[in-house]
């Protein structure tokens, strides 16, 4: 299978991508993930996207373009893929029609993962992060630690990344709404849009999400 995985931040893509590729046995393509490989990695790309992250300006569409084309046409890539981050807007998306169309392949399904804005608010900004080990992640809703303030693990100071304050969120969501939301439509064109719930437990969700591409994994 050949998905697109969109959604808000703070709709839970990132976690889904992990368990949906397991389940479907594709290798899971994020965009975060291609750009630290290709900059590790010192490539072409990674140097062209390096210059322009260090000069505070964002990454070209066709730098993200040609590193997504790079990766999908990897081995593992050639029964399937589920792209998690890209595209990030109507112009990548036009992008991946054509370079899925010289590979004579196309995209099964667009899975929209729906969350309510006030939920996506709730789901970040209620994040405390432990200032000795970011791997410690704390919810004031949904795992909060036993002590206000302060880590289960180490005692360290729990706190707000900047990333996570509401107003941060809301502007996150604003450029979804205006750059990444549109793809949505784009792909419903097309009849491939499968839209279901992001609310409740991850295992529920990832269910959700398998019976609804069931139809486009058998077809």
């Amino acid at each position: 299978m050949r998905i697109v995985l969109v959604g808000p931040p703070g709709a839970g893509k990132g976690t889904q991508a992990a368990y949906l590729a397991q389940n479907l046995s594709i290798p899971h393509i994020a965009t975060g993930d291609l750009f630290r490989a290709n900059i590790s990695q010192g490539t072409d790309l990674g140097k062209q996207a390096r210059a322009y992250m260090d000069a505070g300006q964002l990454v070209p569409d066709e730098v993200t373009i040609g590193m997504a084309k790079d990766r999908m046409a990897q081995e593992d890539a050639a029964g399937g893929f589920l792209l998690d981050g890209f595209p990030r807007n109507v112009g990548q998306a036009e992008a991946l029609d054509v370079m899925l169309k010289d590979e004579g392949v196309k995209l099964d399904a667009v899975l929209d993962l729906e969350v309510p804005e006030d939920e996506v608010v709730k789901r970040i900004a209620g994040r405390r992060v432990c200032r000795n080990n970011s791997a410690h992640v704390f919810h004031l809703t949904y795992n909060p630690p036993k002590d206000e303030g302060v880590c289960d693990a180490c005692g360290g100071e729990l706190y707000q990344r900047d990333d996570d304050s509401e107003e941060t969120v809301r502007t996150r969501l604003e450029v979804y709404h205006t750059q990444t939301e549109p793809i949505i439509d784009y792909y419903r064109a097309q009849g491939l849009v499968v839209t279901i719930s992001a609310l409740g437990k991850v295992a529920d969700v990832t269910a959700r999400a398998m019976e609804a591409l069931k139809p486009a994994n058998e077809g």
